[in-house]
């Protein structure tokens, strides 16, 4: 993740902090920093979001094409992620470290998203066999404060939420020709149903404890950690491990028991908020990047 250099003092700081509950920015071992979620900020993309966790930053835009489907799933459409790691959002991302990375998050989320009864893909075929809509989700990450995961996610499924698809007004096939027409209204368009799409959960070991959204310095003091993609009814549709760590099986059960509680609750925060941002439709507040 992010690269920070700690001297031995600073990391037994925060391992005891761990420890007795109170980390360094004062809370507790199962304590989200603020977050701050935005959409509808990229004016030329189907939909997009902004979430800021505290230091880490993404930008995330979805773009919708017309496409074909595979020949395994006549019935459905396609999704595809791609994540730029910036070197901008810190050091560690210059080289193979950022792609390395970007490659990990997107294989996360693919399968995370692309599990069955979690994404309805159904819901963007056009013709079955024959045509269908393809959503690009490209994830841009412009500051990295630790917990990207987390907060990835959180971004994906509020652009998704926020992508409008246009309308089909007419498809029909001639002579193996497909001839589609699209709505002229500009309005005239369905949204996409996220109510079962997961969140990341990141729970990170330091000592022999485990905490959720680590700081870019708390990452630092860790040698493994589990990475959870959650939905809104509690169920784990698919695990990470990373580091080079071990985690005994107790520890490892207790991870999940906590990050599938946090889960329930990150859905129904983001829910809401959502929710209230399009409750006040074209009146809200704006902020962009000048906030």
């Amino acid at each position: 993740m992010a690269l920070k250099l700690l001297s031995d003092a600073e990391k037994v700081f925060i391992l005891h902090g761990v420890k007795d509950d109170f980390r360094c920015d004062g809370r507790t071992r199962q304590e989200y920093r603020p977050i701050e979620v935005e959409t509808e900020i990229v004016s030329n993309a189907s939909g997009s979001a902004r979430v800021r966790l505290a230091n880490t930053d993404i930008l995330v835009g979805v773009k919708t094409e017309i496409d074909t489907p595979s020949p395994t799933k006549p019935n459905e459409g396609k999704l595809e992620f791609f994540v730029d790691c910036s070197a901008n959002a810190t050091p560690a991302f210059e080289g193979r470290g950022g792609e390395e990375l970007a490659t990990e998050i997107s294989n996360t989320l693919s399968k995370a998203y692309l599990c069955e009864t979690v994404f309805d893909l159904q819901s963007l075929c056009i013709l079955p066999g024959q045509q269908c809509w393809k959503l690009y989700v490209d994830i841009l990450i412009l500051e990295c404060g630790g917990n990207l995961f987390d907060g990835v996610s959180l971004a994906v499924k509020s652009a998704i939420y926020n992508t409008k698809v246009p309308r089909i007004a007419s498809a029909t096939i001639d002579g193996g020709v497909v001839d589609l027409q699209l709505s002229d209204d500009p309005y005239d368009f369905q949204t996409l149903d996220v109510s079962s799409a997961p969140v990341l959960v990141t729970l990170t070991k330091i000592g022999e404890r485990c905490v959720v959204d680590p700081t870019a310095e708390e990452e630092a003091c860790s040698l493994v950690s589990v990475v959870l993609a959650v939905t809104e009814k509690g169920r784990c549709v698919t695990t990470l491990v990373r580091g080079e760590g071990s985690l005994h099986e107790d520890t490892l059960i207790d991870m999940l028991k906590v990050g599938t509680s946090l889960g329930i609750e990150m859905n129904k925060a983001l829910k809401a908020a959502l929710k209230l941002e399009q409750s006040k439709g074209e009146n809200k507040e704006r902020f962009g990047f000048l906030k």
